[in-house]
């Protein structure tokens, strides 16, 4: 046996002495009484009522402290889906068609994301040549927010962009035990320089994970992209390097998966934002029932607390007060 509020028991072990404090004075009571020669009636229930309501408080009070024995089994139930949030950290997502450019706009509407996640589990991945997981998925919005803000080009290893690699770390931080609650959402302004996203795509078609492309950036005109140095724009062999937003394989990817490609307005109105697109289009992935269950100490309180209340309820039937009949002086 154990109890989860032991300091109620000091409370229960005072009872008895409250009680035999109480018969003496009593006693001293009717002592000085008969010297004086009244003549004080005794009821013959005194004893008995004295005796309930002692046992009462003391049970009450041991049950107070939640005396525990045995097992009991309880089951929870939560409801969560698991998301991966892939964001193309290349330095075209520098690009300023977008303001203030690309890569910001992305991380400012994934922080709106974040607050429309709920009890979903989330995760980061930034990719380049490479997708590299920034952050595991977790329930943990302030450490989510943490990683986010820290995101940069210096994220994933330098090289061409590769969407295959994206899906595929994304896939990896997903738990395939759970695929038919799970999701990807990639960010990016497309170009998949490897050709390698479709073949992940499938990949996650055969797992069920849909896979929700967003495009990011001006589709027909471009924006240039500062250089390593920050003193202007990017040059190859002396011609200023433009980027435009290539929308052909993030929509290859979203239909191959089942899923659906969104371009991100550049207006930045309350209907493109993420999460408000989460809210959308999301809510087709299934919330995943989550049953666990826990052996706890069976709490046993009510052995003790009902007679203790009995006990209780019957001294006060035994009451001198406007029950009991009146005495003839």
């Amino acid at each position: 046996m154990r109890f989860a509020c032991p300091l109620m028991l000091v409370l229960a072990a005072a009872v008895p002495f409250v009680g035999l404090w109480w018969n003496f004075l009593r006693a001293r009571r009717e002592k000085s009484l008969a010297k004086l020669t009244l003549d004080v009636p005794k009821s013959r229930w005194s004893s008995l009522q004295s005796g309930l309501i002692l046992a009462g408080l003391f049970l009450a009070l041991f049950a107070a402290s939640r005396p525990q024995w045995g097992k009991s089994q309880e089951r929870f139930v939560a409801r969560s889906r698991n998301v991966v949030i892939a964001i193309d950290v290349s330095r075209s997502m520098l690009a300023e068609d977008v303001r203030p450019n690309r890569l910001e706009r992305a991380k400012a509407d994934v922080a709106d994301l974040i607050d429309s996640l709920e009890d979903d589990r989330c995760a980061l991945v930034a990719f380049r040549r490479t997708g590299v997981v920034i952050c595991p998925l977790t329930t943990d919005h302030g450490y989510l927010r943490g990683a986010l803000e820290q995101m940069s080009p210096e994220s994933a290893p330098r090289g061409e962009t590769d969407l295959g690699s994206a899906i595929r770390a994304s896939l990896e931080a997903l738990d395939p035990a759970a695929d038919d609650h799970n999701a990807i959402i990639m960010i990016s302004d497309g170009g998949d320089l490897r050709g390698e996203a479709a073949q992940y795509a499938q990949l996650a078609k055969k797992r069920g994970v849909p896979i929700f492309t967003v495009g990011i950036g001006d589709p027909k005109s471009g924006a240039t992209i500062p250089d390593e140095v920050g003193k202007g724009p990017q040059k190859y062999k002396n011609e200023t390097v433009v980027v435009a937003l290539d929308e052909s394989a993030l929509k290859s990817i979203a239909e191959i998966s089942s899923g659906r490609y969104v371009p991100l307005a550049t207006a930045g109105t309350a209907e493109t934002t993420l999460g408000a697109i989460y809210r959308r289009f999301m809510r087709q992935v299934a919330a995943k029932e989550q049953s666990e269950e826990e052996s706890r100490a069976a709490e046993r309180f009510n052995v003790f607390l009902v007679p203790g209340l009995c006990f209780l309820i019957c001294g006060a039937m035994l009451s001198k007060g406007r029950f009991s009949k009146q005495v003839r002086p």
